[in-house]
């Protein structure tokens, strides 16, 4: 999808997560004097409100007339003088290479509709660049739902280590087929197995599983995860690599089943519905405007029970009609001759509309596009079982974009600080999450794009090798690249930020989030209304084959099957268009008419773009005017909750003090690594985790243990070096008891002072655990065994 607008760029702390230059946001509707629920009094409210949608609408035009001045300019900056030959050659040529490029674009589309009936006839299957196996199917689970794991098959030039922990990719279950993990070898199956990781891909079928929820998905995604664990038996537990809204989905895996669950990495994965910035991500106020989850229940019941992938795909293409309309279409019409095969390519996976169950759809409007529940702990799986997100031991990396517009940086991150709301509660949890913010891919770029691959997914999967000796905190990601004789070469700069950062991610902190839960009231009012009086009627209205019939006729499939072979009117098309391309005319680029062309495409996207700043506004204006009239007077309840919420760290701090004399020469090393660190710079560089792992890293000894055994010692540690780090210190003797261990902690440390770049204050850390370690205790002779007394007698 292409972008809607350029997102303002956070100020602070947060910026590590998003680097560029900082926005200067324009006042949103809920800015203003607060009331106990977060919002301006009534009147003032409605004022703001009609206030901010004048600017809107002001801002929209001048961008349009922006965009026009730019486009004229452009124009008459190409003008140059031409003799009237000139000018009749190059009207003959341009218009000679409009025709052949009218044919042999209505051509691509024909192409386009005989590969969704071949796609379709197929069964739809996944479209992955590499060959796959299936290992299990879970149709034939106890519980059946249309999923499967498949092993992907390396290709014959590389190896998989059977050392090296195992990949799951997940992809999203949202109107589309799998495959966007593994779409081009340069992709996220393409970065593991260049690494020696085995992967696999969690695939899934066209056909729901009459009665499938997606409790029974969550727990065949586990049983998954299990098989793969069995399979193959590392140090490490499985990668799990969630997309969009399979992020979502490999969270609640990983909340489910946190035994079997390695790191988890979420790309551009929506967890938080309700975050975003007004004039930003208009997507989030759908739910409000429809009225909530009633439609998604009315359009299951007039699909004949089941919900038709393609309308989430029709609220993809609404977000940005200037490309849906004439942008994407135009693009492939001005580069005919290069554009064909990619736009081919692509269509095939875009294309391809899956379905779900009406009990699926409603679970996840319910409980997340609505309800907004996963992060407070109110999405059940059972009646009385939630998914906890606390559950979830394993290192998480958060992956989002600033040009996403379908799953913004907020709604990526937002979630943190409702799950934690300090830094301490995420650190008393253990937990350890990074955050990943590129500046500008779109959302389908974070999963497509090869460059993204080759760079950013390129480096998370370096850095998953240590994350797990991370302390735990919040990070942020950056990757930086070098040049160096042609050669481009990557290093992963962490640096430790504080949850209360990530309130610089959105504006007006979160005041615009409360309408929200009026919103969702309002859906649970309106399903019920819809379950009991109208969905009775309906479903007996609509059977199985009429719901068929509606999915056949559905535009966005219409549009594919109406132009393919099966259109008598455009068998010619084929030969038409070979004979176009043995005889083709290209129109010169910098003449007038092709610059014509392209001021006119660039007044049609200015229209267009326009319309939509038009139409959001307008949208906005309404929803704020409904719903933030209605919460005026209601606290937001997760703030009430949030103020509730005791803190987390003493039990922690208490169990790790009881234990601060205990372990060995690993767990000693382990604290006199973090005693150093602490006293350095905030940010650590993946290059350097790499050179202490070469230099020490076997015989500190986390290696030998278990990754999350190792990850219990560095959280342990870390515990008591930030919050006791004296005791930390003078204890330090007592987990190396021998002058021999003394000497080899002493020896590391050295080593690791000479090849490391440390600052001043760290190395002034050396002459302490010299004078500390510098004598062990002299060895306690044991006692000598009493003489025997012999037994009378």
């Amino acid at each position: 999808m292409a972008e809607t607008g350029r997102p303002a760029i956070p100020q602070g702390p947060a910026r590590h997560l998003a680097q560029g230059p900082a926005q200067g946001p324009v006042q949103g509707p809920t800015q203003g004097a607060a009331t106990a629920g977060g919002l301006p009094p009534l009147l003032p409210l409605q004022a703001r409100i009609g206030e901010v949608y004048r600017d809107r609408c002001a801002a929209a035009l001048e961008t349009y007339l922006d965009a026009t001045r730019e486009a004229n300019r452009a124009w008459f900056d190409a003008f140059k003088p031409v003799t009237p030959a000139q000018a009749l050659g190059d009207t003959l040529t341009y218009w000679t290479d409009f025709a052949q490029r009218s044919l042999l674009f209505w051509d691509t589309l024909r192409q386009r509709g005989n590969n969704w009936l071949a796609h379709e006839a197929a069964g739809k299957p996944p479209l992955l660049a590499f060959d796959w196996e299936m290992v299990a199917d879970a149709r034939r689970y106890p519980r059946p739902v249309n999923y499967a794991l498949a092993r992907i098959r390396p290709p014959p030039h590389l190896r998989t280590d059977a050392e090296k922990r195992p990949y799951v990719i997940i992809d999203p279950r949202a109107g589309h087929g799998p495959g966007i993990g593994g779409f081009k070898p340069d992709s996220e199956i393409g970065v593991a197995l260049r690494a020696g990781h085995p992967v696999y891909a969690v695939i899934f079928f066209a056909e729901p599983v009459p009665g499938q929820t997606l409790a029974d998905v969550a727990q065949a995604e586990a049983a998954f995860l299990r098989l793969v664990r069995e399979r193959h038996p590392t140090r490490g537990k499985p990668v799990i690599v969630g997309n969009c809204q399979g992020g979502w989905a490999a969270m609640l895996v990983g909340a489910l089943d946190p035994e079997a669950a390695g790191p988890i990495v979420v790309n551009g994965a929506p967890m938080s519905y309700w975050a975003g910035n007004d004039a930003e991500n208009p997507m989030r106020y759908a739910g409000g405007m429809l009225g909530g989850s009633w439609t998604a229940l009315f359009a299951s019941d007039l699909g004949g029970g089941v919900f038709d992938g393609a309308h989430l795909v029709d609220n993809f293409e609404y977000l940005n009609p200037a490309n849906t309309n004439f942008g994407k279409s135009y693009n492939l019409f001005s580069k005919i001759d290069t554009e064909q095969a990619r736009y081919l390519e692509f269509e095939r996976w875009w294309g391809g509309y899956f379905l779900m169950n009406r009990e699926e759809i409603r679970w996840i409007v319910d409980n997340l596009f609505v309800g907004n529940r996963l992060a407070n702990g109110g999405a059940e799986w059972a009646e009385g079982k939630a998914f906890d997100l606390k559950a979830i031991r394993s290192p998480i990396i958060l992956f989002a974009s600033l040009g996403d517009n379908i799953t913004p940086p907020q709604q990526a991150f937002n979630w943190v600080a409702d799950l934690y709301p300090t830094t301490e509660d995420l650190k008393a949890n253990g937990q350890v999450i990074v955050g990943l913010m590129h500046e500008s891919v779109g959302h389908l770029g974070i999963f497509v794009s090869a460059s993204v691959a080759r760079r950013e997914h390129a480096q998370i999967v370096d850095l998953l090798d240590y994350i797990e000796h991370l302390p735990p905190g919040l990070y942020g990601m950056k990757v930086e690249e070098e040049r160096v004789d042609g050669t481009v070469r990557y290093d992963v700069v962490l640096r430790e930020l504080q949850v209360e950062d990530l309130q610089t991610l959105q504006k007006y902190a979160r005041k615009d989030e409360v309408p929200f839960a009026a919103v969702n009231r309002v859906s649970e009012l309106n399903a019920a209304a819809y379950e009991t009086f109208v969905h009775p009627v309906v479903s007996a209205l609509v059977p199985q084959e009429v719901g068929a019939l509606s999915r056949a006729l559905h535009p966005l499939r219409a549009r594919r099957w109406a132009l393919s072979d099966l259109n008598p009117a455009l068998a010619s098309l084929g030969p038409c268009a070979d004979l176009v391309k043995a005889h083709r005319v290209h129109r010169d680029d910098t003449g007038a008419w092709a610059t014509a062309e392209r001021r006119a495409a660039a007044g049609i996207m200015a229209g267009w773009d326009l319309y939509r700043q038009m139409r959001d506004a307008a949208v906005e204006n309404l929803f704020f005017s409904v719903y933030a009239t209605m919460s005026v007077v209601a606290p937001r309840e997760e703030e009430k909750a949030a103020a509730a919420l005791p803190a987390e760290a003493a039990p922690a701090l208490h169990d790790a003090m009881s234990r601060i004399a205990e372990g060995g020469f690993t767990e000693a090393a382990v604290r006199a690594g973090l005693l150093v660190s602490r006293l350095g710079r905030r940010e650590r560089r993946l290059s350097t985790f790499k050179r202490i792992r070469e230099l020490v890293g076997r015989e500190v000894g986390l290696l030998d243990m278990p990754a999350s055994a190792a990850a219990q010692v560095v959280r342990q540690q870390s515990t008591l070096v930030e919050h006791a780090p004296d005791s930390a210190m003078a204890s330090l003797p007592d987990l190396v008891r021998t002058a021999e261990e003394r000497r080899r902690l002493l020896a590391v440390l050295d080593r690791l002072m000479d090849q490391i770049d440390l600052e001043p204050e760290q190395r002034a850390m050396m002459p302490r655990f010299r004078d500390l370690l510098g004598t062990a205790p002299e060895p306690v002779p044991a006692p000598e065994p009493a003489p025997r007394q012999r037994k009378a007698g």
